[in-house]
């Protein structure tokens, strides 16, 4: 399976290639808009990753003049994550839409999903469009075994079917290992309450955050960043860990997002003072133990 990637950051552009290599797809890439479309029109690709970013034209034109010419499946990818900014791309032709920074294991499972779908398009083979592994259709082993109409099911009556075994009581909420425990075999702690530090008080369970009182509304990344460093206040958490846990250890583009959400968490909390910024490492939680008075 060939994979044009038309992207002009050359450090997301060998990311993808890297990536989509490793899974067994081939890649050729491109920086412009114009040379995306020349090689659509003129090479054999199953599959086109487009940056809507392009120095030349603009990705969603791009979109609309590929899809004039093929059929061949593209997954527009866009640090812009507005919602025109998706409707207009699914609206030019776009099969997906795939926001950045974003995860390999999603992007590849997209990509999977959409070639599944592709195919009988009178522009693009379907021989292009078929991922690098089918599955075969269902035949039977031993198809003289099997009758040729099934008998109809038996009925149960109600009175005899058992009863349904109680499901299980769910199991503690746990904090996952800190690297330090790892490495002293600490066993992790069971979350039994809320968490807080000075007046910001966290409900794991209930996943609500309240500041002096009152509930303040964040998003899901957000709780989870507060979370970690509602565990160990005072404790620098590093970039990185931060990283593995709140996103995902094989993400793709800059640790630049973890920035963001910690300026808008600051925001919500109503003080930016208490997530403290350690320059190269991380970041700590450094709000007092007592509300001002």
């Amino acid at each position: 399976m060939n994979v044009l990637i038309v992207e002009d950051d050359d450090g997301m552009a060998a990311a993808l290639e890297e990536a989509l290599g490793v899974h067994g797809f081939r890649t050729h890439r491109v920086g412009t808009g114009t040379e995306a479309l020349d090689h659509v029109a003129h090479a054999g690709f199953g599959l086109v990753l487009l940056d809507l970013g392009l120095p030349d034209l603009d990705g969603h034109e791009v979109c609309r003049r590929i899809r004039e010419v093929s059929c061949v499946p593209v997954v527009a990818l866009s640090g812009r994550t507005e919602e025109l900014d998706r409707v207009m791309a699914l609206h030019l032709g776009a099969d997906d839409f795939v926001a950045k920074p974003f995860s390999r294991h999603e992007l590849v499972a997209r990509i999977r999903a959409i070639l599944r779908r592709a195919g009988g398009c009178s522009l693009h083979g379907t021989s292009q469009a078929s991922p690098p592994t089918t599955v075969p259709s269902y035949q039977p082993v031993f198809p003289s075994l099997i009758p040729a109409q099934a008998p109809a099911p038996t009925m149960v009556p109600a009175a005899a079917a058992p009863a349904p075994a109680p499901l299980p009581a769910p199991p503690p909420l746990m904090r996952p290992h800190t690297a330090a425990e790892e490495q002293d075999g600490e066993q992790p702690r069971v979350a039994l309450g809320p968490l807080q530090a000075g007046p910001i008080q966290l409900d794991p369970r209930t996943r609500k955050v309240f500041v002096h009182g009152e509930e303040i509304r964040i998003t899901r990344k957000e709780f989870d960043l507060l979370t970690m460093l509602l565990e160990e206040p005072g404790t620098v958490v590093e970039r990185q860990e931060i990283m593995s846990r709140v996103w995902d250890e094989n993400w793709f583009g800059s640790t630049r997002t973890l920035d963001v959400h910690v300026g808008s968490l600051r925001t919500k909390l109503g003080n930016t003072q208490w997530i403290e910024t350690i320059r190269g490492v991380g970041y700590r939680l450094a709000v007092p133990t007592a509300a001002p008075a």
